[in-house]
């Protein structure tokens, strides 16, 4: 998951690279051919008052006209992919209202005798499941594949789901790097200052500002609860009795929605990379910011037991590497490194922190960093700018896509905030002490939720799911995303929540390489039946 605002950092996990992590990213895009999704639904165009017959209300769910949808598949790719939308409202609570198109990709299963449908989520907020159902489709375990369908969405105001809108490009990379001069004469997130808040304020206001007017209806319906009640009528028009689910990272928190809101519509559902069920911005900030130190801590100590660590040699400790990084990023605050991007951008603090946290989402990206990072010691900054911008969708010169619009936009939707500026540069002081590097900028980073609209944030409530039966959720001991505690919390608050650890490195687990995991969750997909409570795989 991840929870950007303007602070130089996102707050919780977007995912990189489509190619490198196939989960949760605002991946580098994939875009390949853009697909062709404008294609009509049928038994969902007649007016608001219409019943298709046969339907009937769902309870917690959409008007049983949404229900009666069939969705007219069109071939768009290689391997049999095939494309279309359905409708859900945009209010729930006005179901005769304005509605919303919802993107949606299928893979057929491999095998002659497939038993229904397995839907992704990638994660984000605002990663486009409609990209990661290819993804989805070769790292799934073969078995899985042949009995499944995958079908991946885009979430309502992703992509190719209504896109949500607030910034245009120059002012969206002012609002996710901002490098600000504090008391100190650097961009220290952790030393503000009054014009460094004053900074932080105009920047963030600024992004609710462009959100009401672009998008002032949507930005009032982005929550995951809504999302949960479109997955259910996405699982009707795929004509699935009960839902099959694969989420990923801030995917975990749509599967937890779901089947509190669904519990007898539950199926099979893997929670990977669990988000905290229940905390508010600010704390997610801040623990999110000390797995990313344990993450790093990991790279750190890998990089030095090989030759040519920019970091330091086998001699030196951790520690000391790590101050050596943290002279480097208060070197480029007071001074940007160079780059060679044809955009004129150069590389300050907040560019380089969003690049290093970047790579921490797999051990495959550690080379790459450690080149980065030797590349950066010699005062060029443009491989970790192009790093940081894989973390955002954004090319060299290319326009960002939604991701990060709708990744804000859903995270205020979701999480209670304070309102008042001060309690986030209190905090940041506080997370800077526990988490060096990612503290303070992590913290900072949920600032857009003082300024979201309050009638549009969710009151927060218990994700039980009573009456579900078993849910596997997954968690990473040393995960830079989604701290390993969430896991265990996600699992205990879910009434037949299954935790299934998995010891290692990276963001999330499962076909990540190992084998003990990739079992587990083939079988409880298969069969629906979990692992032992308590199961640790390495």
């Amino acid at each position: 998951m991840d929870t950007t605002s303007a602070a130089g950092a996102s707050l919780s996990a977007p995912f990189p690279s489509a190619s490198r992590r196939p989960f949760i990213r605002p991946a580098a895009r994939i875009a390949a051919a853009v697909l062709s999704l404008a294609v009509a639904v049928s038994g969902c165009t007649g007016s608001a008052g219409d019943e298709h017959p046969g339907a009937a209300d769902v309870p917690g769910g959409a008007p049983g006209r949404f229900y009666g949808q069939t969705i007219d598949w069109r071939d768009c790719g290689d391997g049999g992919a095939r494309c279309g939308t359905f409708e859900v409202p945009l209010d729930y609570a006005e179901p005769g209202g304005e509605r919303l198109d919802i993107a949606v990709r299928r893979i057929p299963a491999t095998g002659p005798a497939p038993i229904g449908s397995l839907v992704v989520n990638p994660g984000g907020p605002g990663g486009s499941g409609v990209e990661y159902a290819d993804s989805a489709a070769r790292t799934v375990g073969e078995t899985v594949r042949e009995r499944f369908d995958i079908v991946g969405f885009d979430p309502r105001g992703v992509d190719r789901s209504s896109p949500i809108a607030c910034l245009d490009r120059s002012e969206m990379d002012d609002f996710i790097a901002v490098d600000f001069t504090g008391p100190g004469g650097g961009s220290d997130p952790a030393d503000v200052g009054e014009a460094g808040l004053g900074e932080l304020a105009r920047l963030n206001r600024g992004f609710v500002e462009g959100c009401r007017e672009d998008s002032g209806g949507l930005m009032m319906h982005m929550g995951t609860d809504e999302v949960a009640r479109d997955v259910d009528v996405l699982r009707s028009a795929l004509d699935d009795d009960r839902l099959t689910f694969l989420g990923k990272s801030y995917g975990t928190y749509v599967g937890a929605h779901y089947a509190d809101r669904f519990p007898d519509r539950v199926r099979a559902l893997v929670l990977d990379g669990a988000l905290h069920p229940s905390a508010g911005i600010v704390e997610l900030g801040m623990r999110q910011a000390e797995g990313a130190e344990v993450a790093l801590r990991s790279f750190v100590k890998a990089c030095l037991e090989v030759e040519d660590c920019p970091l330091g040699g086998p001699g030196d400790g951790v520690a000391s590497a790590t101050e050596r990084l943290a002279g480097l990023l208060e070197r480029a605050g007071r001074e940007p490194l160079r780059s060679d991007l044809d955009d004129g951008r150069t590389a300050g603090r907040s560019w380089l922190e969003l690049g290093i946290h970047s790579a921490l989402y797999s051990e495959s990206s550690w080379p790459q960093l450690s080149t980065a990072l030797s590349e950066a010691f010699d005062g060029d900054g443009t491989r970790l700018l192009r790093m940081a911008g894989d973390l955002y969708n954004r090319g060299d010169t290319a326009e960002y896509t939604n991701y990060t619009s709708a990744l804000v936009a859903v995270n205020c939707s979701d999480r209670q905030s304070p309102r008042d500026i001060g309690a986030f540069d209190e905090a940041a002081e506080r997370a800077d002490k526990t988490a060096p590097l990612f503290g303070a900028p992590l913290t900072w980073g949920g600032l857009t939720c003082a300024y979201w609209p309050e009638e549009a944030v969710a009151e927060p409530e218990p994700l039980d799911a009573p009456g579900a039966p078993p849910i596997l959720v997954v968690g990473t001991t040393r995960d830079s995303a989604t701290p390993y505690e969430w896991a265990r919390q996600m699992a205990g608050e879910l009434e037949s929540g299954v935790l299934l650890t998995r010891e290692g490195d990276g963001h999330t687990a499962y076909g990540r390489g190992s084998d003990c995991v990739d079992s587990a969750v083939d079988t409880y997909l298969l069969r629906g039946e979990p692992p032992e409570k308590g199961t640790v795989c390495s």
